[in-house]
């Protein structure tokens, strides 16, 4: 028999680099409904020597990325280890851990999240499950997102959940199935260039408000193959490093400019996104936050209403999906759905280390 209470944590490291979010959360379930409390939760940005190492590890060996995950998975372990004591936290079910995304190449069979070693659940001596992503690639999916399941269940009274983090996703039901996909990059591209004025992000799109949109630029980010793809797709680093900063940087405009018009590109590719232009969405993510965009999208959706949440959950509704994930796999319940990844079938998804 399963239990109807489960206290655990959600952690989470996304590729726009704003750091590792921790949340501890208490779920409940009754009448086959789920609910949650956010208990305490935090964002530890990176120290410089990491952050560092993770913008270039896209393009380590195989040498330097077997060390670089056991120092990762070390550096992660004492991060959840210190949250844990701080906050005087001793019941827990599970700390349930994405890791960090290094490469994601499904179309090749592959996708790594360091982090993810068996040794993490020594090093904060708690039931630890995690590397969720693996399996659902082995079984010919994307891997990605993953999240979608957790919109099923948390947040079913909305017509879309999109989350704007590196990359923007969205997901929705589509005859009773969830559909999910990668839209486009966000903050991947838009941190790039706010750290070029020495800032780690454009507080509210202000620098983008700022500068002028160029149609040229514009067009040749929205003629781009990927957008022309049908789903199941997701989006990698990569994509960003091989393809969209490439294109841009061809354009001698100033980087207000450039991030002008990108914006506007997230708010049309967005809009092209949604089937019906019509309902509820909920957006959480750091790009919830970007005023400039948040106002293009809905000129691009006029007939949408937008809902930005609480703090909490714009900040770490990502950590709290990884963690219920961690539960429905404790629980052997499906945690991954196959009409959103690709994969051969619904699956319990996840590593468990004792």
């Amino acid at each position: 028999m399963f239990k109807d209470s489960y206290k655990v944590m959600g952690v989470m490291s996304g590729t726009s680099l704003d750091g590792i979010d921790l949340a501890y959360i208490h779920f409940t379930i009754k009448n086959q409904k789920w609910s949650f409390e956010i208990l305490k939760s935090t964002t530890v940005s990176y120290p410089m020597d990491w952050l560092n190492k993770l913008k270039i590890a896209v393009g380590f060996s195989k040498e330097e990325l077997s060390t670089l995950n056991e120092e990762y998975t070390d550096f992660l372990g004492n991060t959840i280890h210190n949250f844990i004591e701080k906050n005087f936290i001793s019941e827990l079910d599970a700390v349930c851990s994405h890791g960090h995304t290094i490469l994601h190449q499904p179309q090749n069979g592959f996708t790594l999240q360091i982090g993810n070693l068996p040794k993490i659940s020594r090093i904060i001596n708690q039931t630890t499950v995690c590397d969720f992503r693996v399996q659902d690639v082995e079984l010919g999916g994307q891997g990605a997102p993953l999240v979608p399941i957790g919109d099923r269940i948390l947040f079913s009274e909305y017509d879309y959940c999109l989350n704007l983090g590196g990359f923007s996703n969205v997901s929705f039901e589509d005859n009773g199935k969830r559909i999910a996909f990668d839209i486009s990059p966000v903050n991947t591209v838009l941190n790039f260039y706010a750290n070029t004025f020495g800032l780690n992000y454009d507080d509210k799109g202000q620098l983008a408000r700022s500068g002028n949109l160029n149609n040229d630029l514009l067009n040749e980010l929205n003629s781009l193959e990927y957008y022309r793809k049908s789903y199941p797709k997701s989006l990698g680093f990569e994509f960003v490093k091989e393809v969209v900063l490439p294109l841009i940087e061809r354009f001698s405009i100033d980087s207000k400019d450039k991030m002008h018009t990108f914006i506007e590109h997230i708010a049309i590719q967005t809009a092209f996104a949604l089937p019906k232009k019509e309902g509820k969405l909920l957006i959480t993510g750091g790009g919830a936050y970007n005023d400039f965009l948040i106002e293009l999208m809905q000129v691009h959706l006029p007939k949408i209403s937008i809902t930005i949440p609480d703090a909490k959950t714009i900040e770490f509704k990502e950590a709290l999906i990884f963690a219920l994930l961690g539960v429905l796999k404790l629980r052997n319940e499906i945690n991954v759905l196959s009409s959103v990844t690709g994969a051969k079938y619904d699956h319990s998804s996840g590593c468990i280390y004792q």
